[in-house]
């Protein structure tokens, strides 16, 4: 009964954590639609906003590992959960814009070390057998949390000053897994007693032969100093050369940028106006939890090569298919940001505001032609104009807020003003209406997309990061990858507009392609299998393997 119990608030702690990592990334979509009007907000303040959850995320990941090596797991998740009540209590009660920005922070830096934590304290509470199951778990409440705060962002684009809700909703399943943890035991690796009830409790959630054996040979921890990740002491260098190439290749294969371009392929092959909106984000969204439960199912059984190798496969094939058709079929492309100072402004067409999840769609998702009958006054408008922001991030760690550099480079000085009356291209006068079939081609590559990062790099990459490392350094080199993570998103982004100017929309495809065939290779040689293995035998099996 007790194992039952652990088993099962361990799966509650990792799904709440993601959903909650997920909520937070997805809800500033829509109350950004209202904050802009309500604090007169410009183009640049909407990035400072967004920016905020980035930098407290990064300065989480410089820290956190120290909080959780050295205080533990369970206290570090208690903490960050104190912490994401205070950002959310600040931001609901904030009057002005420093307020908000201090509140994104907080919360940033909450969700950032929560992240880190669930994932290695799940990994060490639980079987070998069933690892993979619930460090996955985190994943598919990342993506229910963004689906949920989309909906919350329409439910509440109605109501005076709603983004207080929006943001102030986050308090409940933060309780909920301060609860939750309570009843947990502490960090199974940090107790040196094998008779405490954590013990009798993680004993009993292995087999009998794996409990036995560690009975007769207690793990002894070792200690390391951060300097040790890259020397050769326990083959740590290797170690820190997978997780590094898994962060850097999760991001280097273009899974944010690619998806900044779904809404625009969703329109090009007919769903228009609204529905295009809603399509790409939410239908993107609902396959990406199907695929991430697939992933679930199999981690534990196929195991995290194979999964990222055919993950990393069909992901290569599918952005090199789009690069190809994109150069029979070209998208438009509009950039451009549309800040709502003035309030009275509502006669001209509004501009998708700075994206939170990933980066600005560097394609306005919907021609002014077709946009242009619903104004910026309409809360129901502009609440369905937030479901396009891109769903790239349901990867924790894949939040790119747009820079003023952006801004400096094409977003501002690109923006214009489009009135009710304006007349454009209709759609079938469209240069790639002509093209129908090569125009589902790339709907289907990039569904399939999305759905081998979801089964792959989505939620694999975190799982083989929680059990690589040694026990008494786990923390501190998850936070280092982590933070890599963080930086490697920001450079995504920035380089973005640059490499579309440079190289073009189907090159740079092309590119992200070849990226994906490198890390097919690097997976290969470099990273191990670690599926019903304990964490000791991981350890034991990088330590021996030069």
């Amino acid at each position: 009964g007790r194992a039952l119990l652990v088993l099962l608030l361990s799966a509650t702690v990792s799904l709440l954590g993601g959903l909650i990592f997920g909520y937070e990334l997805g809800i500033i979509s829509g109350a950004l639609l209202q904050l802009q009007i309500d604090f007169h907000l410009t183009c640049f303040k909407q990035e400072v906003l967004v920016s905020a959850l980035l930098i407290g995320a990064l300065l989480a990941s410089l820290v956190g590992g120290i909080l959780i090596d050295r205080h533990g797991r369970r206290r570090a998740i208690l903490v960050s959960n104190l912490v994401l009540l205070v950002g959310s209590l600040i931001l609901t009660l904030a009057r002005s814009f420093i307020g908000l920005v201090i509140g994104r922070m907080t919360v940033g830096f909450a969700i950032s070390v929560s992240s880190m934590a669930c994932c290695i304290y799940v990994s060490e509470m639980v079987a070998a057998h069933q690892r993979g199951l619930l460090v996955s778990l985190y994943e598919a409440g990342i993506t229910v949390g963004i689906l949920l705060s989309y909906a919350l962002n329409y439910i509440f684009a109605y109501v005076d000053e709603g983004w207080r809700y929006m943001f102030g909703l986050a308090i409940a399943p933060t309780a909920m897994q301060f609860l939750s943890i309570l009843f947990l035991p502490v960090n199974p690796v940090k107790l040196s007693s094998w008779d405490s009830d954590c013990q009798k409790g993680l004993i009993q959630l292995q087999n009998t032969e794996d409990g036995a054996a560690v009975k007769r040979e207690p793990y002894k921890e070792k200690h390391y100093s951060f300097l040790d990740l890259f020397k050769t002491r326990d083959n740590m260098r290797r170690r820190t050369l997978v997780g590094l190439g898994l962060v850097l290749f999760q991001q280097f294969t273009g899974q944010p940028n690619v998806l900044s371009y779904a809404s625009k392929i969703f329109h090009s092959v007919g769903f228009q106006s609204n529905s295009s909106a809603i399509l790409a984000s939410v239908g993107l969204g609902a396959i990406k939890v199907v695929a991430t439960l697939v992933a679930m199912a199999f981690a534990d059984k196929a195991g995290r090569r194979v999964l990222l190798m055919a993950g990393c496969m069909v992901m290569a094939i599918s952005v090199i298919t789009i690069g190809l058709t994109s150069r029979v079929a070209p998208l438009a492309m509009a950039r451009d940001c549309k800040a709502a100072a003035d309030p009275n402004a509502s006669h001209s067409f509004p501009q998708p505001s700075l994206t939170p999840v990933s980066s600005q769609p560097p394609v306005s998702p919907i021609p002014p032609a077709l946009g242009a009958g619903k104004s910026q006054a309409d809360p129901e408008f502009a609440a369905t104009r937030s479901l396009t922001k891109a769903f790239a991030s349901t990867q924790s760690r894949e939040v790119i807020p747009q820079s003023s550099l952006i801004q400096k480079r094409g977003l501002v000085g690109q923006a214009k003003e489009e009135t009710v009356g304006s007349t454009g291209p209709r759609f079938h006068d469209a240069p790639w209406a002509e093209h129908m079939v090569l125009n589902w081609i790339m709907l289907l590559s990039m569904m399939a997309f999305v759905s081998a990062f979801s089964i792959g790099f989505g939620p694999m990459t975190w799982l083989v990061l929680s059990e690589i490392y040694p026990a008494g350094i786990r923390g501190r080199a998850f936070a280092f990858c982590n933070s890599f993570n963080w930086a490697a998103n920001l450079l995504i982004s920035l380089s973005f507009l640059d490499l579309i100017d440079a190289i073009g929309f189907s090159w740079m495809f092309l590119l992200y392609g070849l990226m994906g065939v490198m890390a097919v290779i690097f997976i290969y040689l470099f990273v191990p299998e670690t599926k019903g293995q304990s964490l000791e035998e991981i350890d034991q099996q990088f330590s021996r393997k030069r």
